[in-house]
């Protein structure tokens, strides 16, 4: 029998299906059993290419790190560091909107994940040409990390319901419309992570016509 052209099992086979299962059912559905079962192949030959899950879960998270926009921090790009970080920041977060079951594994920080990491050498280098100390470029980093990604694991409007009666006026004066929320989600969000991108950005424009131009 001739052997196949393509060769039945790859990283990159691996990692689309796995990829498709937590966007489909989170975290918890990927197992090498079950990769296996979806890939057609024993369960063993998957060890040939990642040996825990965990790192197969950082390949997803490194092939969702591939669609977020660097292009600002290019050198050549005329946006200066203010207009940049936002949007960049805008462009990660549409990535990480995109595939929110894998927001978790980005909590943990880029590890060895190559392009997490060009994202974090993308933007300290970045920081450090417009002129932030090291140190404060480092802060300005994690910062967006922890706003970005935090921003992106749970829906504030999300959590709460829709029953009026929830909210007894007596017990929470002020809440007399949280059962809307919910019901406007996507707006709530949206506009909370516009408000806080902003006041990130201003603050730090602020901080840096203070301290960095002094």
């Amino acid at each position: 029998m001739a052997r196949p052209r393509k060769p039945l099992l790859s990283r990159d086979r691996i990692v689309a299906a796995a990829s498709a299962l937590v966007d489909a059912e989170g975290l918890d559905a990927v197992s090498t059993r079950r990769l296996a079962a979806e890939l057609g192949v024993s369960g063993p030959s998957l060890y040939n290419h990642f040996r825990t899950k965990d790192d197969i879960l950082e390949a997803v998270a490194d092939a969702v790190s591939t669609q977020v926009d660097l292009s600002m921090f290019d050198p050549a790009d005329e946006r200066d560091w203010p207009t940049a970080l936002h949007d960049w920041a805008v462009s990660y977060r549409a990535a990480l909107k995109a595939h929110p079951n894998i927001v978790p594994v980005f909590a943990r920080g880029p590890g060895r994940r190559p392009a997490g990491l060009r994202i974090a050498d993308a933007v300290f280098g970045a920081m450090v040409r417009a002129g932030w100390p090291p140190a404060q470029a480092t802060h300005i980093g994690a910062l967006m990390r922890y706003f970005i990604t935090g921003s992106a694991l749970a829906s504030f409007a999300g959590g709460f319901v829709d029953d009026e009666s929830a909210y007894d006026p007596a017990d929470y004066p002020h809440l007399g419309r949280a059962h809307l929320l919910a019901e406007h989600r996507q707006q709530v969000d949206e506009g909370a992570f516009d408000t806080g991108l902003g006041a990130i950005i201003d603050g730090l424009a602020s901080r840096y016509a203070a301290t960095v131009r002094t």
